[in-house]
């Protein structure tokens, strides 16, 4: 058989070598030539196996296998999504913990000012009551010191003035005279 095969391609590669020279055309084109129909009837049996095999075997796996992508990149969308969703509830509950907590704080710092005012002005009340306290007690001492200090005065001065005018006049004054005068010099000055 191989014999015969072999024959046989060398006969029809023999008259296809004549009949080129005989035509002087392309040879790719002479369908006259049993060895170019025969080409184009495998390339048609060939084209329609590979055809048969592409639609009925891969191109129903390869479209299998983009769905069941498609699918799985639609779940992690999904997915996606619900996790954002979730997200943003989670931040929009922290954003209002957040307020609530700054509110809540400004509150306790607010009264804390306002209890410290007020222990303060509580304070200042008493210290300022203490201080009139002293202020009063002080002035009764500067006016007790002041009586004494006249009262002392008094009598400097009715000593003193007996003095000048025994020493001026060379005379002696009656000392309910001399205390006469010096009470109204005393009262001229208080006025």
């Amino acid at each position: 058989m191989r014999g015969l095969l072999a024959s046989t391609g060398i006969l029809l590669i023999s008259s296809a070598a004549q009949a080129a020279e005989e035509k002087k055309g392309m040879p790719q084109l002479d369908f006259a030539n049993p060895l170019t129909l025969s080409q184009v009837v495998w390339l048609a049996i060939i084209f329609f196996t590979l055809y048969l095999l592409l639609s009925r075997w891969a191109l129903p796996q390869v479209a299998a296998v983009l769905e069941s992508r498609a699918a799985r990149i639609a779940g992690d969308l999904d997915a996606a999504r619900d996790a954002k969703a979730a997200a943003d509830g989670a931040v929009a509950e922290l954003t209002a913990a957040t307020r609530k907590a700054q509110a809540e704080a400004q509150a306790s710092v607010s009264t804390a000012v306002d209890a410290a005012k007020a222990e303060a002005a509580v304070k200042a009340n008493a210290a300022s009551a203490k201080l009139e306290a002293q202020l009063a007690e002080a002035e009764q001492r500067i006016a007790a010191a002041r009586a004494a200090a006249l009262g002392a005065l008094r009598g400097v001065a009715a000593t003193a003035t007996a003095d000048v005018v025994t020493r001026l006049a060379g005379i002696t004054a009656e000392p309910s005279t001399i205390e006469q005068a010096v009470d109204r010099a005393l009262a001229a000055r208080a006025a």
